[in-house]
């Protein structure tokens, strides 16, 4: 009898260890399912780029911003050639406080997360449309403060982050070239209020800038190719 019963501890045993085996198989091949990346669809960022969703109430990004990307209202950005990582990010932080906007706020949160990378892999390839300062007078002060920035108040050089011609640092820095003037000002103001809170590293250099001082190199910025 105790033959049998060892025996059948035993076997107990081993049919435990197996099907321990079997779950921890089985829960590997969920975890590495689960933390595959889901590859972005240029094709369907374009879609949804260029006709909206309709049936989600998501209208065209094209309609703001443009043909490629290529934005021709001035508070708009130009969004063609821009990192997809940052636009990835900047559309995610649409969707908390650190970055509130009545329009993008309201759309970003009717997009999936599969959604925004499709968008962004669209535009990341788009060709971006050169801009061009405007004022000859403050040009110069906006160069200067991209290349050098303000040592008197602290301020880095822009081209530190975002590279002298303003090509920017894929998945850190935004490609900042040939932005449009007023959409420029727009953020730079915004870091310095607190209206926009997803930098703190913009945060603190916009509050230590004037107004000038911002719309200089705001001009500077639209010139860079």
């Amino acid at each position: 009898m105790n033959r049998a019963f060892l025996s059948f501890s035993k076997s107990l045993s081993i049919l435990a260890l197996a099907a321990s085996s079997l779950v921890s198989v089985a829960s590997a091949n969920e975890t590495a399912h689960a933390a595959k990346p889901v590859k972005a669809d240029p094709a369907k960022g374009d879609a949804l780029y260029n006709n909206g969703d309709a049936t989600r109430g998501i209208v065209a990004c094209v309609s703001c911003h443009g043909a490629a990307g290529n934005s021709t209202i001035s508070v708009n950005p130009k969004l063609s050639g821009q990192h997809e990582a940052y636009l990835v990010k900047q559309l995610m932080d649409f969707t908390t406080p650190a970055r509130n906007n009545a329009v993008m706020t309201t759309f970003s949160k009717l997009m999936t997360a599969e959604d925004m990378k499709n968008v962004a892999a669209f535009l990341a390839v788009q060709k971006p449309k050169a801009g061009a300062a405007k004022n000859k007078d403050i040009v110069n002060l906006g160069q200067t403060i991209y290349r050098a920035g303000i040592a008197e108040k602290n301020v880095a050089a822009c081209a530190g982050c975002h590279s002298p011609n303003g090509a920017g640092i894929p998945a850190q820095f935004p490609r900042i070239a040939g932005q449009h003037q007023d959409y420029t000002i727009a953020q730079l103001t915004a870091f310095r209020t607190g209206v926009r809170k997803n930098s703190a590293q913009m945060v603190t250099l916009a509050k230590r800038m004037s107004d000038d001082e911002i719309k200089a190199v705001a001009d500077y910025i639209a010139g860079l190719k």
